[in-house]
C-alpha cells in the first residue's frame, strides 16, 4: 500500500510534514509551556517569555522525523545524527567481549574501526540500529558527565552497550554516551529483541555521544568532521569474507 515503504528503489508515497514529538519529550515541554502559562498570567512577562521559548526548544529536541534506511544486506548505517568527531582504532569495551553468561557470543578482542558521532542540542536525537538482526546485549554503566567530544568519555562517562548480531553472524556494537547536558539514556529495546536496520532503539537526552565499533578489517565510508544521519547515511559496507573476523567463534 503507498506510504507504507520509503526507499531507494522507488517504492512510497512521500511528502513533507512536520516531524512527530517522541513521547519522552511532550511531558518535559507541556511542563514548560504549563509554567510559561501560569507566569504570564501572572503579568511575570520577565519569566514567562523565557519559558515559552525553552518549551518550543524542548519539543523541538526531542522531534522524531521519519527516515528513509538504504536498502542492502551488508550496510551498516549511521545510529546516530550529528558530527563524525573522532575515528580511531581501538579494542572493543570488554563489556562487548566477554562472556556474559547469556550464552551469546560477543565481539573478539583486537583493534578495530571506531566511528565517533558527537551530537549536539540541535541534533535529532533519537538513535537507530545500524543494521537489522537480534539485540544480543543492552548493558547500561554509570559513570561522570564530561565532555562527550572527549576521547576518554567513551570509558569514563555514564554509557549504554547495544550489541546486534546479524542473521549471517556479524556482530555490531555501539555505545550511547551521555555528556555535560545529557542525563539519561533511555533504552526502547531489550536483549532477544529483533531489530530491523534504521529502527529506533533509544535516545540520549539533551547533547551527547554515539561510538561504532565496525567488524575487524572493514574501512569507514565517511571521513572525520562530516554531517551523518541516523538510519540514512552508510558508514561502511561488509563483505562476506569480513564476517567472521568480528564476532567471537
Amino acid at each position: 500500500m503507498a506510504g507504507e515503504i520509503l526507499d531507494n528503489r522507488g517504492r512510497g508515497d512521500a511528502h513533507w510534514h512536520w516531524p512527530t514529538i517522541h513521547p519522552e519529550g511532550r511531558k518535559f515541554g507541556l511542563i514548560a509551556a504549563a509554567a510559561a502559562l501560569v507566569t504570564a498570567l501572572l503579568a511575570w512577562e520577565t519569566v514567562a517569555w523565557p519559558l515559552a521559548f525553552l518549551s518550543v526548544g524542548i519539543l523541538a529536541f526531542f522531534r522524531d522525523p521519519e527516515r528513509v534506511v538504504p536498502q542492502g544486506e551488508n550496510l551498516i548505517v549511521s545510529p546516530a545524527d550529528g558530527l563524525v568527531s573522532l575515528i580511531a582504532q581501538v579494542e572493543p569495551p570488554k563489556e562487548m567481549m566477554v562472556d556474559d553468561g547469556s550464552g551469546t557470543r560477543g565481539l573478539t578482542a583486537g583493534p578495530v574501526t571506531r566511528i565517533s558521532i558527537f551530537m549536539s542540542v540541535f541534533d535529532v536525537h533519537i538513535n537507530r540500529a545500524p543494521i537489522g538482526g537480534t539485540v544480543r546485549r543492552v548493558v547500561y554503566i554509570p559513570g561522570k558527565f564530561m565532555n562527550a567530544d572527549l576521547d576518554k568519555a567513551s570509558e569514563d562517562n555514564e554509557r549504554q552497550h547495544i550489541l546486534i548480531e546479524r542473521p549471517d553472524g556479524l556482530a555490531i556494537g555501539f555505545t550511547q554516551i551521555a555528556g555535560l547536558v545529557a542525563r539519561r539514556i533511555v533504552p526502547f529495546v531489550k536483549p532477544g529483541d529483533l531489530v530491523a536496520a534504521g529502527q529506533r532503539v533509544g535516545l540520549i537526552r539533551f547533547g551527547s555521544r554515539v561510538d561504532v565499533y565496525l567488524p575487524a578489517g572493514t574501512d569507514a565510508k565517511v571521513v572525520l568532521g562530516q554531517t551523518v544521519v541516523a538510519g540514512e547515511t552508510v558508514l561502511a559496507e561488509t563483505g562476506t569474507q569480513k564476517l567472521i573476523e568480528g564476532i567471537s567463534q
